[in-house]
């Protein structure tokens, strides 16, 4: 949904609507999308600068980073940017502190499907777990441990080289 900034109503322009994205789009194309993603948008301008504000829902199923095993990851995040056209931005040889969390436009325009999606990708775990609690699986056999001790030996490591293997480590 492109906004032409010229446009924009001095109360502002408010959009409520779904954003339909698929797993190619996003950061891991493993994530399947439940439900579309809902955006309500706050667009402001003052003077040149454009500033968005909204709040970003939606339903995903992630694999469990430990387990492996597919769980729902309801998405609830809020955001406030703030765009400057790209003509200001050619205009400074380095760029101030505040400029950081600036981001830029251009043609006087803003497209929100791109700012929906990059907000979408920023919200998503690294390490996504199905509860905090998880175990994962055993190393050896692959068996669930949530569902139960397997009957593999795992030797932990003898406590005395431990200062050895650690000098090794730091040595390569």
């Amino acid at each position: 949904m492109i906004v032409e900034v010229d446009k924009i109503p001095r109360e502002g322009l408010s959009v409520s609507r779904d954003f339909e994205f698929s797993s190619i789009d996003l950061i891991d194309e493993n994530i399947v999308f439940l439900s579309p993603a809902r955006a309500d948008v706050v667009v402001r301008k003052i003077g040149d600068e454009v500033m968005v504000k909204g709040r970003l829902t939606a339903r995903l199923s992630f694999a469990c980073s430990r387990c492996l095993s597919p769980f729902e990851y309801p998405m609830d995040a809020a955001f406030d940017l703030f765009y400057l056209p790209e003509d200001l931005d050619n205009m400074k040889d380095e760029l101030d502190e505040e400029d950081v969390d600036r981001m830029f436009y251009r043609h006087r325009r803003l497209d929100l499907r791109e700012i929906i999606l990059e907000q979408l990708n920023l919200t998503i775990p690294l390490k996504p777990l199905c509860s905090d609690t998880c175990e994962g699986i055993c190393a050896v056999c692959g068996q669930l441990r949530q569902e139960g001790r397997c009957s593999c030996l795992v030797q932990e490591p003898e406590p005395r080289l431990q200062k050895l293997k650690n000098f090794v480590r730091d040595k390569s």
